[in-house]
């Protein structure tokens, strides 16, 4: 089984705390490979948000033509609510971007919620995060295709308040993993 891991940084594994904004030893989707033994590629950048023009579309499809998976896991959304976007239009944006995906396999994961920090300085952005779990779960049933709340599985956030630390790292890890074995 080959994974596509296609998010943001922390797919990538971005280290907050890092000087000049370093990389973890081992962020999740290598984890993950390492506890199922699947084939896992870490598509993560950092900054990225949900594909919305033309050239972003096209991108992905050559991609994906690229790495020939047999399942995408795409969790994207930070970005967008750091930029702005409320839930419901990040969901808008998911919604327009799966409808253009063509893969065997889709598991559409939302980002945990915020919390308070350096870059989530008021209660608002940590509501409309919740709320993202809410709308990506109502949007995977209306497209049919499989869905997990990281939300669920007690992912440590560093001192910003987004992205994962090391040990949220490997907590993602183990619950993508329990998912992937109920999916699979």
């Amino acid at each position: 089984m080959k994974l596509w891991c296609f998010g943001d940084s922390n797919t990538y594994g971005y280290d907050p705390c890092g000087f000049f904004g370093g990389r973890y030893a081992a962020p999740w989707p290598e984890l993950l490979a390492e506890k199922t033994g699947f084939e896992v590629i870490n598509d993560g950048k950092n900054g990225r948000m949900i594909p919305e023009r033309e050239h972003e579309f096209l991108q992905f499809h050559r991609d994906a033509e690229r790495c020939s998976a047999d399942a995408l896991i795409v969790m994207l959304g930070t970005n967008d609510l750091l930029e702005g976007a409320t839930a419901g239009e990040a969901a808008a944006r998911m919604e327009a971007f799966l409808n253009r995906c063509s893969m065997p396999l889709v598991l559409l994961v939302s980002p945990p919620p915020f919390v308070r920090g350096a870059w989530v300085p008021d209660d608002g952005l940590v509501e409309e995060s919740k709320a993202l779990s809410r709308q990506y779960e109502a949007l995977a049933e209306l497209l049919g295709i499989r869905f997990a709340d990281a939300g669920e599985w007690g992912i440590e956030l560093a001192y910003d308040g987004v992205h994962f630390t090391e040990e949220g790292h490997a907590r993602f890890a183990e619950g993508l993993a329990s998912c992937l074995e109920v999916i699979l």
